[in-house]
This record gives structure tokens, sequence and C-alpha cells, in this order.
């Protein structure tokens, strides 16, 4: 059995308030939630981040996550919402399970989501955007 709390939800060993599931992908509500509402989407398979996750399942992930958002907007009629993923303890993820939040946002929430940008140098774009490209080839 996984230590995993996202897994023990997912096999239904942990009680959760879900929202909607498929054959690969569960949503449930945060226990925590920055706004009420505040809604988890994951995959009921152990995949710590993102980018670990195989391509069917995360086309099944985004479609539910659609699916879940509209629900969410069309109940609690927010003025916007947020959807994000952190991964990796550095970006701030506390339970390793990839998981996207939902957040419905309000006019005065108090909630920020904007740090402080960073502007490139002269050619230090380019040189990032070729990084980047150069691992899309493979």
């Amino acid at each position: 059995m996984s230590d995993c709390v996202f897994c023990k939800i997912a096999s239904k060993e942990a009680p959760a308030e879900i929202i909607h599931e498929t054959e690969r992908v569960i949503s449930f509500l945060d226990i925590n939630p920055i706004n009420f509402g505040h809604t988890l989407v994951i995959p009921k398979g152990h995949f710590k981040k993102f980018h670990e996750i195989p391509d069917e399942i995360n086309q099944e992930l985004i479609i539910v996550l659609s699916k879940v958002t509209k629900a969410i907007t069309e109940a609690l009629e927010p003025h916007g919402y947020n959807i994000f993923t952190n991964n990796g303890r550095f970006a701030g993820q506390a339970i390793m399970h990839c998981h996207f939040h939902i957040v419905p946002r309000y006019f005065n929430d108090g909630l920020k989501f904007r740090p402080t940008s960073k502007s490139y140098k002269k050619n230090e774009m380019k040189q990032f955007g070729d990084l980047i490209r150069e691992k899309l080839k493979n």
C-alpha cells in the first residue's frame, strides 16, 4: 500500500469529496482551499511530476480539467479562476503526486499570483529558446 494520500484517495482508501472521476483521472475538493470550490485534478496512477505522465493519460487529464473547470464556473460563478500545478519542492509541491489546482477567483480575494518578473538581456531570449527547441527535436 502506498503512503501517498492522493493514491489512497484514488483507490478509495482515504475519504475525499469527489467531484468527477474517469478510468484514469479523479478530481476532488482540496481540504485546505484557497477559495471554496478549490478542486484538485489528479491522475489515478502515481506520477510525481507532470512531464512523467504518459500522453494518453495527459489527454484524459486535460479533458477532465476542462470539464470540471466549466462545472465550477457555472456552479459558483467566480470572477475568474486559476489553473496551476507545482512540480518539485522548489516549485511549491507539497504532495509528490502530480496534481492540478482549479481555484475559483473573486474580486478582492487577496490572492496574488504575479511575482516580480525578470528581463532578458540582449540575445538571451533567443539563447533560451534555442536550448528548449533543441530538446524538442529528441
